[in-house]
């Protein structure tokens, strides 16, 4: 197990270094001067514009440039807005706990439905019920997220009500914000202040259902065919016959022998999954007004603030990258082979 750990470990440092140069790069083919996006419209002389250059380093050759970058990076200083005029650092880790919200329950909800959806069309193999279900989760794979999002809010928030347009808390209640989570602040505002506070947690629980399910879809649609396909595979092993031989119950059978087999493949699904998540918060959080990373970033690309575009993507592709290493070291934990293979 450690020398599987130490190869995981390793492998994070070329990824990392490959990710800083690949956003370093991009940023730097984004057409414009840096110099005039930082001043906006206020005007510069010629001189005062190579002095500006000159003390962002812009002036020195491109390989220079790129390890100052790194530099700067490997000693957490990630820059300053150009707009706010606050570290990067700062707005992430103020705004990322809305996104980790709205992932973590996105991808619950895709767990918790896709799974039993999966295990169910595996039993019920070449039935309607399994038909559907996969039918379904092409068409949940298939839904572009912009548009799957505005016929939700259209048909559950506008036409029915049930839901909120936008936002993660009702305007009558202020929440201070000590963790960030809206659903923990919302229960310690309501212990607090139960009279100002009544009903926080439950309107915070209520903004947060629609766009999880929004995000969760794609997630959900993966999860139950790989888990439909996984399961397929493994009731077909000759010791899931010999259970039924010994007269176990199908439940215990498949819940007790095969789907903790046919989960392995699953996890690394749900781990990969999290970079899409990810990825999906960018129009899901614009499209709810969830202030997270996602809607900061777009925000951020609208005023031209190229620090924190770079250097935000940076920090999510971080987050991507050590989400796949624990699942990594968990798929390892679980699943002896993949340390031998490793070996």
């Amino acid at each position: 197990m450690g020398k599987f750990f130490i190869k995981r470990i390793l492998v994070l440092f070329p990824t990392f270094l490959g990710i800083t140069l690949l956003t370093f790069i991009l940023v730097k083919l984004i057409p414009g001067d840096p110099v005039e996006i930082m001043m906006g419209d206020r005007g510069l002389s010629p001189e005062a514009h190579s002095e500006a250059i000159r003390a962002l380093g812009l002036d020195k050759p491109f390989i220079v440039q790129y390890f100052n970058y790194l530099k700067d990076i490997l000693s957490g200083n990630f820059g300053v807005s150009f707009s706010s005029k606050t570290p990067v650092i700062s707005d992430f880790l103020t705004l990322f706990p809305a996104t980790i919200e709205l992932t973590f329950f996105a991808m619950l909800f895709a767990i918790g439905v896709g799974v039993p959806l999966g295990v169910l069309a595996a039993v019920k193999s070449g039935s309607f019920f399994d038909n559907a279900v996969m039918a379904i989760s092409l068409t949940g794979f298939s839904l572009p997220i912009f548009w799957f999002a505005l016929i939700m809010i259209l048909f559950f928030s506008v036409t029915l009500g049930w839901t909120p347009v936008s936002g993660r808390i009702s305007n009558f209640y202020y929440i201070e914000p000590y963790t960030g989570f809206m659903l923990i602040d919302s229960i310690k505002a309501q212990l607090d202040d139960p009279e100002f506070s009544q009903g926080a947690f439950l309107s915070a629980l209520h903004h947060l259902l629609l766009p999880s399910i929004v995000l969760g879809t794609i997630p959900l649609a993966i999860i139950s065919r790989m888990t439909r396909s996984s399961m397929l595979e493994v009731l077909k092993e000759d010791y899931v016959r010999t259970a039924y031989a010994k007269g176990l119950s199908p439940r215990k059978v498949i819940f007790g022998h095969a789907l903790k087999n046919a989960l392995i493949p699953v996890i690394t699904v749900i781990g990969l999954s999290v970079s899409s998540l990810l990825g999906g918060a960018v129009l899901t959080e614009t499209i709810f007004s969830w202030p997270g990373i996602g809607k900061w970033l777009i925000d951020s690309i609208s005023k031209r603030d190229y620090v924190v575009v770079q250097n935000g993507i940076l920090l999510i592709a971080c987050v991507v990258i050590l989400t796949n290493f624990f699942v990594d070291i968990l798929y390892g934990i679980i699943n002896p082979k993949m340390r031998q293979l490793s070996n």
